[in-house]
């Protein structure tokens, strides 16, 4: 029982530690802003905007699971006018493709920092979807710890939903080409 409180706790604060630290860090260094942490909750089932951008990245190791930036079209562009350092008045490939790239970034930072804790991670590239009236899901596991983030004018969520892969299912590392001993 002393386990799964530990691995509750974690969740809630230490992964939100994690995003809040990584995405202080890509917003000062790559964009150049300095954003605002809101609140940090526990959901389980992440929020479907009804106009907006969704950046997806998937994390494997002991533990496995998704990271997610959620955002409205005009903070899509928003954050890929920073990156970029052009306007944009839509959402087109520029802003997806830059949106998945500072998803990247952050989720790069979260998996090394959480690495520290739970061992090595795998990160999967990006996938950014943008349309209005459409719900993402995650089969199994549906605790998401979600961190909201502002700047004037502008809110985006980051997500986080991770779990421990039980003992008999973890499989061995190994590199391609060499055989494991057992």
């Amino acid at each position: 029982m002393q386990a799964q409180e530990d691995t509750n706790n974690m969740k809630l604060e230490g992964f939100a530690q994690f995003i809040q630290a990584a995405t202080h860090e890509v917003f000062a260094t790559m964009l150049g802003t300095e954003i605002r942490m809101g609140s940090v909750y526990v959901g389980q089932e992440p929020p479907a905007p009804e106009d907006g951008v969704i950046a997806l990245i998937g994390l494997a190791g002991k533990w496995v699971g998704t990271g997610m930036i959620t955002c409205r079209a005009e903070t899509a562009c928003a954050i890929s006018g920073l990156l970029l350092m052009q306007e944009f008045a839509k959402v087109d490939d520029e802003v997806l493709d830059a949106l998945g790239e500072v998803s990247n970034m952050i989720f790069g930072n979260v998996k090394t920092a959480l690495e520290d804790k739970i061992g090595p991670m795998g990160l999967s590239i990006p996938t950014v979807i943008y349309g209005r009236n459409f719900n993402t899901r995650t089969v199994g596991h549906k605790e998401w710890t979600v961190v909201t983030f502002s700047w004037p004018g502008q809110r985006f969520d980051v997500h986080l939903c991770l779990t421990l892969v039980p003992k008999e299912q973890q499989q061995p590392r190994s590199s391609p080409g060499v055989a494991l001993m057992t």
